[in-house]
C-alpha cells in the first residue's frame, strides 16, 4: 500500500513553481529521506502533505484519501515535526505535550497514558514537569517529536530534526526514529546531512529546482555516478587557484571549490591525475593532501544538482 500518491502535483509562487509536475509514491512501512539545496522545493511539498498549502494543480493521496477533501481523520493520522521547534517555553513539557495530542482528539486517560509514553519514548519522562526554557537544545528538539508523536501517527513527517543540537541529542534522535518505524510508522525524513540518510532511510529523493530528479536506495543512486571517480584535494591556500584551467582538463567532469578543498568529479576511465597536479601546481598552489573517494550520496547530489546540499 501506498501511504503517499503523487501525480503531478504543481504549486507557483507567482511565476516560479516551487513544486512543478512532481510525481512521487511512499510506501507504507519505509523511512523516506528527502534531499534538496535550499529552495528546491522540500518546505512547500512537506506544507502540502501537511494541509498548510494548497496545490494549483495535480493530486495528493494520503492513506487512499484525497486531501483536498479535507478529511478530519486524516489529520489525525498524520505527525509534523517542523523545522523550527514549535513548543511552549511557559508550559511544562508535560502541559506541551498534551495540549498538542489533544489538537488531535485525544481525551482523558487515553490523553494522559499517551503523554507519559511519549515524554517516555523521547527520554523526557524525568523533566516531565520542568520548563522548556531550561532545556538544552536538544531536549527540545526530543519534546518537540513528543508533541508529533503523541497521538501515535501512521504518518510522520520529521524536517530537519536535528539541526543545531549536540551529537548525544543527535544520536538519540536517529534512534527513535528507527524505533517509531519499527513500531508502525511510515516516516518522511529530510536533512542536510547525508550521514544521516544512509542511516536510517530505507529509500530517498533528491529534489531540485521542484522537480524530482532521482530516487532509489542508497546503493541505487550511488549506481548513477558508478562511472565517476571524486578526487578530494586539500591546498595551503585556494585563493589563488583558477579552477576554470582544472574543468579544461580531458576527463573533468566537474569542480567545486570549498575553501581549502577541491572536489573533482572525473570520468573514471580516464587517467589525468598528472595533469591536474601540474595543473595546480603550475599556478603557484602547494598541494597538502590528495585523495580518491568512492562515491557517497553527497558525490551523488553534487554530480545531479552541480552544487553541495547546503548551497
Amino acid at each position: 500500500m501506498n501511504i503517499v500518491a503523487i501525480e503531478g502535483l504543481t504549486r507557483k509562487f507567482g511565476d516560479i513553481a516551487a513544486v512543478d509536475n512532481m510525481n512521487l509514491t511512499i510506501r507504507e512501512g519505509e523511512i523516506y529521506g528527502l534531499l534538496g539545496p535550499n529552495g528546491a522545493g522540500k518546505s512547500t511539498l512537506i506544507n502540502i502533505l501537511s494541509g498548510l498549502l494548497k496545490m494549483n494543480s495535480g493530486k495528493v493521496e494520503l492513506m487512499g484519501m484525497d486531501i483536498r477533501k479535507g478529511h478530519n481523520n486524516l489529520k489525525k493520522k498524520i505527525g509534523v515535526v517542523p523545522q523550527d521547534i514549535a513548543i511552549y517555553e511557559d508550559l511544562t513539557a508535560r502541559e506541551n505535550v498534551n495540549f498538542f495530542s489533544g489538537l488531535y482528539g485525544c481525551r482523558g486517560t487515553e490523553l494522559k497514558q499517551n503523554v507519559i509514553e511519549a515524554l517516555a519514548f523521547v527520554g523526557l519522562i524525568e523533566n516531565a514537569d520542568k520548563f522548556p526554557k531550561a532545556f538544552s537544545g536538544g531536549m527540545k528538539r526530543r519534546l518537540n517529536i513528543a508533541c508529533a508523536i503523541a497521538h501515535k501517527p501512521e504518518l510522520i513527517i520529521m524536517d530537519e530534526p536535528t539541526v543545531g543540537i549536540d551529537p548525544q541529542s543527535r544520536n538519540h534522535i536517529l534512534e527513535s526514529v528507527k524505533e517509531l518505524n519499527r513500531r508502525g510508522s511510515t516516516i518522511i525524513y529530510t536533512s542536510h546531512y547525508m550521514e544521516e540518510i544512509e542511516a536510517v532511510c530505507d529509500r530517498a529523493g533528491i529534489i531540485d529546482h521542484g522537480k524530482l530528479i532521482a530516487e532509489g536506495t542508497g546503493d541505487e543512486l550511488k549506481a548513477i555516478v558508478s562511472d565517476k571517480q571524486f578526487i578530494i584535494i586539500g591546498l595551503e591556500n585556494a585563493d589563488g587557484l583558477d579552477v576554470s584551467q582544472l574543468q579544461e582538463i580531458d576527463g573533468i567532469v566537474n569542480v567545486l571549490k570549498d575553501g581549502n578543498i577541491i572536489k573533482i568529479e572525473n570520468t573514471k576511465v580516464i587517467n589525468n591525475w598528472d595533469k591536474i597536479i601540474r595543473c595546480i601546481d603550475m599556478q603557484g598552489v602547494r598541494i597538502s593532501n590528495i585523495e580518491s573517494r568512492t562515491p557517497t550520496l553527497e558525490t551523488v547530489f553534487l554530480t545531479l544538482t552541480g552544487r553541495t546540499l547546503r548551497d
